[in-house]
């Protein structure tokens, strides 16, 4: 084992692009880079000199202390978050450089581009005005354990990022720009001083006020703002045309409704959930509202106000009992008079629900709409004063926020598994039936005709609840609490119930049982239709396979068709990335996930149903974290139709939403993306299906699973695993509330997939994002000859799912370091089982790495992707150095065998974790 010497914060020299705009942010970057790598060193050199020869790799880790190396992967962190913060604002900066130098519609994925195009291509706006109308972008947060940040850190991490965005101005002087980087410098240190490990597993509260921590920094201000361009962009490439642009980007959530596999997640949390939420959003209106107080001043001859609004306002101020004192404190200003009524209700409501209480008060608003209602009273007013831009401008963002928000900021999904719901569903057999014996097998004929019968069978009047066991109590409840706060908070308080582990239509069916006795079937009877629409997620690849007869029997199903009307006429499907890639590779899970959305599609068309897909995404390319945009493009023809729901996990949302800049480019680029799919897909050649294409992915994925399948069924496979790598300290690192095993099984099998992908990209393995690619490409290849050939090349040209995959798998095979990786495999103390499970990894990458080469004609991974390799050749000389020390720290943790020292070596450990993971951007 060798140690070179490094250089700390420095990165290989690249070419420079021949884009001058490209060139120029890269200068930048590397100026930012330069000052905040200096500012970090002359803190470490005053504060901790010692640690300076280990970051330059004079020190090999096996000579240092627990204290010192903690000390020094402290500093290694800190470097990995300020780079980010640096490239995320060169990457802005060079946004705003091209929108100024080549116009608006040159920023690739923005309305401006999508709309540009279509207006020089000939689509008419008749044509826009229904896409517009049925756009529903839906992205939707987790607290899935991925987040290794901290609210406190996050926050000075946008402290940080505002100082580089002051320090972009050239009005200041020497001397102002010399107070800027000490201001700089004296947040570094502060994010230094803070602590970055969770002392304990976070709680869903805290989880909860993660999540809304976005809100109140970026995205209550980011979502009118995007509809806002839109606006502007069809008005500029439309000119004289009229369109209305709805509420169409709206945010969902899991946290607090998500029980699949955390026993953390009751009823009272999703309660207070609910509550925080509602509590989020009142605030922020009560606070925009006084804003639009201050600045209302208009006085009644000003602006001469309207019957209608006279008699509104009487009808307020009579309800406040204080009318005459708020007209004194506001004389002839009649807009300051209404808004501060509106101020009071909310201030009614706050208080109320402070205390716990959201039943509807006549003091306060009945609903989010009555708000709306009052806003766009004020915009009317503005309007026939004859001044309808102050209405756009100062009064029109607001309503757009509670039209967006409502008075629940998100739409709270839940979910659970088909275990949970099937264990409730036989207690409610054993109480409607009143048999001790056991209930029918789910999936049984017997089970099937109790649920069709139970669901045919009219409710009886005033019916008290059955009485069940506590656990299954507790299913039945959640229902009960959607019933119960869908009603006082918000009508879309709560999402869609999402049904985990889906396997056949008895599994989903029983949901919609459960859903019947808690009341939310919208007749008193509850046989006509349910109120609360059912998601089935689909995840392993049997699931995906299976999942379009499903979908066609189950909408078969009277009152399931019944209930999709009502609800809007879509039936909404989940699909999941992560566990189709855990059980088939990666290769197989984006096959069989295009695939199962192409037939899912089709039959949606054939059955006058359409259906919409849910993405459960994560951040890893493993777990579908590939680019927005692209992946968006790559979806399969007419398969998306202005409609998509997809979460977005842990680090993802930091990354996405800490900073305003770069949510809102975010969210345009998602929205923009699902617009221009819907608008071109199916005219392009790139997702026109084709039989040969077809044919050779079937091939590709039949070749590549059953490699990959070589490796996870390996006997040996999970003591390999979990020998060499950190995959059972990371449970140990708090990163979320959620246990890292859905059942607490100790086998590959129950693992989730999250510390799966965790842990393979901690060991310098990444196995799940290109393990039996390899196999696959050059399986064919050798099979097929000289028309192989030629036919992957023309896929990789003309196909855009094959692009996307080989380009990812190529991105990720750079991460990937055998050096380094070997080292992690010589913590495996059996040597046949090291040497058979490394050999297979090794051969299969040495095979992936050259198919790969084959294919994209170039000599060395990520070619292609200037960018890419800078922003790596930034991170990997200090990587490497971080995965040596985590390899000494996991054998002396390991070797510690519980005595006095282990606890110093775990802390270090933990921050070697965090550190890695850190670097590459992205847990799992």
């Amino acid at each position: 084992m060798t140690y070179a010497a490094i250089e700390p914060f420095t990165a290989t020299d690249l070419p420079e692009s021949p884009d001058p705009v490209a060139a120029s942010a890269a200068h930048y970057a590397n100026e930012v880079v330069d000052l905040l790598s200096g500012l970090l060193l002359s803190l470490v050199r005053q504060r901790t000199p010692e640690v300076e020869p280990v970051l330059r790799g004079e020190r090999p880790p096996a000579e240092l202390s627990p204290e010192l190396l903690a000390r020094t992967l402290q500093v290694q962190g800190i470097w990995f978050q300020l780079l980010s913060i640096a490239e995320q604002n060169a990457a802005m900066r060079r946004r705003r450089q091209i929108e100024a130098e080549r116009g608006y519609e040159q920023v690739r994925g923005t309305f401006a581009q999508v709309i540009s195009e279509a207006g020089v291509s000939g689509v008419p706006a008749a044509s826009l005005r229904p896409l517009l109308e049925g756009l529903r972008v839906r992205p939707v947060l987790t607290a899935h354990p991925t987040e290794a940040k901290r609210v406190t850190v996050l926050e000075k991490h946008r402290r940080i990022y505002r100082r580089l965005v002051d320090l972009e101005s050239p009005r200041w002087t020497p001397r102002e720009r010399q107070s800027l980087i000490a201001g700089l410098r004296n947040e570094i240190e502060l994010l230094w001083m803070t602590g970055e490990l969770r002392l304990s597993k976070p709680t869903v509260p805290q989880e909860v006020f993660w999540g809304l921590h976005f809100f109140n920094e970026t995205l209550f201000e980011a979502v009118p703002d995007l509809l806002d361009k839109v606006e502007r962009v069809l008005a500029q490439y439309y000119p004289g045309e009229r369109f209305e642009v709805p509420p169409f980007f709206q945010f969902g959530s899991w946290i607090g409704g998500d029980r699949d596999g955390n026993p953390f997640v009751t009823n009272q949390v999703s309660h207070s959930t609910l509550l925080e939420n509602r509590l989020t959003s009142l605030g922020r209106y009560r606070r925009r509202l006084e804003e639009l107080v201050r600045a209302l001043s208009i006085t009644e001859r000003a602006a001469p106000p309207s019957e209608r609004f006279r008699t509104a306002l009487e009808r307020e101020l009579g309800a406040t009992g204080e009318a005459e004192a708020i007209a004194a404190r506001n004389p002839g200003e009649l807009f300051r008079q209404y808004l501060g009524c509106m101020v009071r209700r909310l201030a009614v409501m706050i208080t109320a629900t402070e205390r716990g209480d959201t039943r509807p008060d006549p003091a306060g608003y009945a609903s989010a709409d009555a708000v709306i209602a009052d806003l766009r009273m004020i915009e009317d007013e503005l309007a026939g004063a004859g001044r309808p831009e102050l209405g756009t401008a100062i009064v029109r963002p607001v309503r757009r926020e509670v039209e967006s928000f409502r008075f629940s900021t998100v739409r709270l999904d839940v979910r659970e598994n088909t275990t949970r719901l099937n264990a409730a569903l036989q207690d409610l057999w054993r109480a409607t039936t009143g048999s001790a014996a056991d209930a029918p097998e789910p999936g049984a004929e017997a089970w099937r005709t109790w649920l069709a019968a139970e669901l045919a069978r009219p409710l009886l009047p005033n019916a008290p609840a059955p009485a069940l066991p506590a656990e299954s109590a507790e299913t039945l409840g959640m229902f009960s609490l959607v019933r119960r706060l869908r009603e006082e908070i918000d009508r879309e308080a709560f999402g869609t119930f999402v049904l985990s582990m889906t396997r056949s239509v008895s599994d989903v069916l029983g949901a919609y049982l459960l859903a019947k006795v808690a009341g939310l079937f919208a007749d008193t009877a509850g046989v006509e239709s349910c109120t609360l629409p059912i998601v089935p997620l689909f995840e392993t690849i049997e699931d995906l396979q299976r999942a379009p007869a499903i979908m066609r029997e189950l909408i078969g199903v009277p009152l399931v068709r019944r209930s999709v009307r009502t609800q809007g006429g879509v039936q909404e499907v989940m699909i999941g990335y992560s566990d189709s890639n855990k059980d088939g590779g990666f290769l197989t899970s984006n096959w069989e996930l295009h695939k199962a959305q192409i037939k899912l599609t089709r039959l949606g068309k054939e059955i006058g149903v359409p259906i919409a897909f849910f993405h459960g995404r994560g951040g890893s390319v493993s777990r579908g974290g590939a680019p927005t945009g692209r992946a968006i493009a790559a979806q399969p023809a007419g398969s998306i139709q202005g409609r998509m729901r997809i979460t977005e996990q842990g680090e993802v949302v930091s990354y996405k939403y800490a900073n305003r800049g770069t949510a809102q480019y975010q969210i345009e680029l998602l929205a923009a993306s699902v617009f221009e799919h819907t608008l071109k897909s199916e005219r392009e050649q790139a997702l026109a299906p084709t039989a040969e294409f077809d044919e050779a992915m079937e091939a590709l994925s039949g070749a590549a699973q059953a490699a990959y399948r070589q490796l996870i069924d390996h006997p040996d496979l999970l003591a390999y695993y979990q020998a060499a790598s950190p995959l059972e300290e990371i449970s140990l690192l708090n990163l979320g509330s959620r246990p890292a095993r859905r059942f607490g099984a100790r086998s590959l099998s129950d693992l989730r997939a999250i510390p799966w992908v965790f842990a393979w990209s901690q060991n310098r393995h990444f196995v799940p994002g290109w393990f039996g690619v390899g196999t696959g490409l050059l399986t064919f290849l050798q099979v097929r000859g000289e028309r192989g050939t030629a036919l992957i090349q023309r896929m990789f040209t003309d196909s855009r799912l094959f692009r996307l995959i080989v380009d990812e798998v190529e991105k990720t095979l750079s991460y990937v370091d055998l050096a380094v990786a070997r080292e992690y495999a010589e913590l495996v103390p059996d040597g046949r089982v090291r040497d058979e499970v490394f050999g297979l990894i090794e051969e299969e990458y040495h095979r992936t790495v050259e198919a790969v080469l084959r294919i994209s004609g170039d000599h060395e991974l990520a070619h292609r992707f200037p960018r890419f390799r800078r922003k790596l050749a930034r991170r990997l000389p200090m990587l490497n150095q971080i995965s040596r020390q985590q390899i000494e720290l996991l054998r002396r943790y390991r070797e510690s065998g519980g005595d006095r020292t282990q606890e110093e070596q775990l802390s270090a450990l933990l921050l070697s974790i965090n550190c890695i993971a850190t670097g590459f951007g992205a847990t799992g």
